[in-house]
């Protein structure tokens, strides 16, 4: 039994050992997400765009007009906006650039694109004076602008300001990706070296990375289980030993030892969440690595823009957004309503498609799921609006409304129909993991109780996992 003890304790005592480092890591940065995401989270001026009415813009020229007059055969899709004072027609074009023609005289405007990000800019952060440092395209994520905001391309624009607030703007529907000023910034960076550990796929690649975290993550499960083990076998051996020191008078010399196993103890079943849903997480994220899909494009032809859009049996008023969807060989003018209401009206006739947003949703799901549009007819579906985030489709998805088209099999592909894009699928192990992730890893189990609460519990969890940590550091410092 001496000798039994002796390799458990050795053992614990590697593994605890190789684990500390990121331990501390994990949990620091845990802490810190909380400031970063509740108390000090930045804030911005306004944070939604409202666009003016079709009324209010008052276009003087149709789409058709705009085109016939700059010699354009084919496009993209289109927007109506207003800037400065001034309505244009937002064009993006066959190579996918964004140019912007005048809707009273249809002359270009330099550097639409541009302009207009930088107008968005200052809209949600109310600044008109401060000076504009740089605007730059951005195409791909990085630490500063992640993943989780979704939006691509996007304007970045950096203003000279004693928070050097950047904010990242997605001109072809007129809203912000997210916003930085200089506390964010390094509590980005912070999160992403210390938590999600990015530098490794800097080296070696995202599937690096993960692999890397679960040998950690494996560690960190033995190092826990080989301390209980110690803990549970041995326990009347530590009562007995304690009892001796107590009656010797050396008690207080052995306390970090006993503070490891105490708070280790208590701990262990948080510190056991933590790291199920870690590795559950890195595992799904390891499935499900595969070249990113392609979006679905259009290009339609001046002549099949039949109808002008200044003559949809629609009152301007009530035209929040207007553009343009091709599918199953048809070309529509999908118009956003003043209740968010998405309606279809052909470009050929000017009729109404009845149900024609849940249809087009079918089709992109199908889209996306072959990867080809030629076969994206689907069968057996059931297709719903979803305005709201839930547990299933939650707020790192940013995009809403969207339209949630269900698959036999328990697919569930997201679709956001006025910019085409796939923006979730979620099927049987996503729909676990994601679940897993959020009440086990973010503790949303105790969101009942509200957000701070919620977080203080998370942080004082993460906190015990630390202290552990340390105190069996310290007991191993004691011992040498």
């Amino acid at each position: 039994m001496a000798t039994a003890k002796q390799n458990f304790y050795k053992w614990h005592r590697i593994l605890g050992l190789t684990a500390l480092v990121p331990v501390i890591f994990w949990t620091l940065s845990g802490l810190s997400h909380p400031f970063m995401s509740n108390w000090f989270r930045p804030t911005i001026a306004l944070e939604v765009f409202k666009p003016g009415l079709q009324s209010e813009l008052r276009p003087a020229l149709s789409i058709q007009q705009v085109l016939d007059k700059n010699g354009i055969g084919e496009i993209r899709n289109f927007t109506l906006i207003n800037f400065n004072r001034k309505t244009y027609y937002q064009v993006l074009d066959k190579d996918s650039v964004a140019n912007y023609y005048s809707a009273t005289d249809a002359g270009q405007l330099k550097n639409g694109d541009r302009l207009y990000a930088v107008y968005l800019a200052r809209y949600f952060t109310q600044d008109s004076t401060s000076t504009v440092n740089s605007i730059t395209l951005q195409k791909t994520f990085d630490e500063h602008y992640q993943p989780i905001n979704r939006l691509l391309p996007v304007w970045k624009v950096s203003f000279d300001r004693p928070d050097a607030m950047d904010v990242y703007i997605e001109t072809s529907h007129s809203r912000m990706g997210t916003f930085n000023n200089n506390t964010r910034k390094n509590m980005l960076w912070l999160f992403e070296q210390f938590h999600t550990w990015s530098f490794l796929a800097a080296i070696g690649g995202e599937q690096f990375r993960i692999i890397i975290l679960m040998i950690i993550i494996t560690i960190m499960c033995l190092s826990l289980l080989s301390g209980l083990t110690v803990y549970g076998f041995f326990w009347k051996k530590f009562k007995a030993a304690q009892q001796s020191r107590k009656e010797t008078g050396k008690e207080d010399k052995r306390f970090v030892h006993r503070y490891h196993r105490q708070i280790g103890l208590i701990v262990s079943f948080v510190m056991f969440t933590f790291m199920i849903s870690g590795a559950f997480h890195l595992l799904v994220k390891l499935h499900n690595i595969q070249p990113e899909k392609k979006a679905y494009e259009q290009l339609i032809s001046r002549t099949e823009l039949i109808k002008s859009n200044l003559e949809l049996p629609l009152p301007d008023s009530l035209i929040k957004q207007i553009s343009l969807v091709k599918f199953n060989r048809s070309v529509f003018y999908q118009i956003v309503d003043t209740k968010k209401n998405v309606k279809y009206y052909s470009a050929a006739t000017g009729r109404l498609l009845p149900g024609a947003d849940e249809q087009y949703a079918v089709f992109l799901a199908g889209f996306y799921r072959s990867g080809n549009a030629k076969q994206a007819a689907l069968n057996k579906n059931k297709v719903s609006q979803v305005r709201e985030f839930n547990n299933e489709y939650g707020f790192i998805n940013k995009r809403l409304p969207v339209q949630k088209v269900e698959l036999p099999g328990g697919e569930n592909w997201y679709i956001e129909t006025t910019t085409s894009k796939l923006a979730t699928k979620v099927a049987g192990i996503d729909r676990a993991e994601g679940f897993s992730f959020i009440f086990l890893h973010k503790y949303f189990g105790m969101s009942w109780a509200g957000k701070n609460i919620r977080d203080i519990v998370s942080m004082l969890a993460a906190l015990g996992v630390l202290v552990a940590a340390l105190f069996g550091f310290a007991a191993f410092i004691k011992n040498k």
